[in-house]
């Protein structure tokens, strides 16, 4: 018997977060099947399965069809974080808030189409992680993504409810005039935004 995941047309790190989620939610050991469409999504697959403590096969079905079968022989415990190469480490407890300072639509530079998806990727693993940001802060550019039709409204609004403060610079609204269009959080200050990142135990910069 076999769990099956169909993960195709799903951006890094959906089909990691998802099959790490169906992993860890079995009642009993057995194969997991996750289906891509692309062999970044097998090679990530294939180290989450190492950070379980379990083997990765996959198969290639079509040029843009892949199989990956994670032989699961040991249940996990559910809060167990991942090892191995797909781990990130976690920020110490009690070492201070942890504050998202996102300034730009996109990640990265180079090419905005790419640095765009890479963003909305970013923000998914945020609102996935095992402890969420306390605080995100968008200004510049970063204003643009709690705006009416921004692509990760979703996850920002996941991250609200969960109890992370979503925080956007009103100059940077008032300039880009997405003055009345504030999908999620509230606006802020420039002075409040230097205390937040004042009193930052970390601060995450995509």
């Amino acid at each position: 018997m076999a769990q099956t995941l169909d993960c195709r047309g799903d951006a890094c790190p959906k089909p990691v977060v998802l099959a790490s989620r169906l992993i860890r939610g079995l009642k009993e050991p057995e194969d997991v099947i996750i289906q891509v469409d692309n062999q970044t999504a097998v090679n990530n697959l294939t180290a989450m399965a190492a950070g379980f403590g379990a083997e990765a096969e996959s198969r290639t079905l079509a040029p843009d069809h892949f199989a990956v079968t994670v032989h699961v022989t040991a249940l996990p415990a559910p809060d167990r974080p991942l090892t191995g190469p797909a781990a990130a480490p976690e920020p110490e407890s009690g070492s201070g808030p942890l504050v998202v300072v996102i300034s730009s639509r996109t990640m990265g530079q180079g090419n905005d189409e790419l640095g765009a998806v890479l963003m909305k990727g970013f923000i998914f693993a945020l609102s996935q992680l095992p402890r969420r940001p306390d605080c995100l802060l968008f200004y510049n550019g970063g204003a643009y993504l709690t705006a009416a039709d921004s692509p990760v409204l979703e996850d920002l609004s996941r991250l609200a409810a969960a109890g992370t403060e979503i925080l956007t610079c009103g100059t940077c609204q008032n300039f880009y005039g997405l003055q009345d269009r504030l999908a999620v959080g509230q606006v802020v200050n420039m002075y409040q935004i230097t205390e937040k990142m004042a009193a930052a135990g970390t601060v995450l910069r995509p």
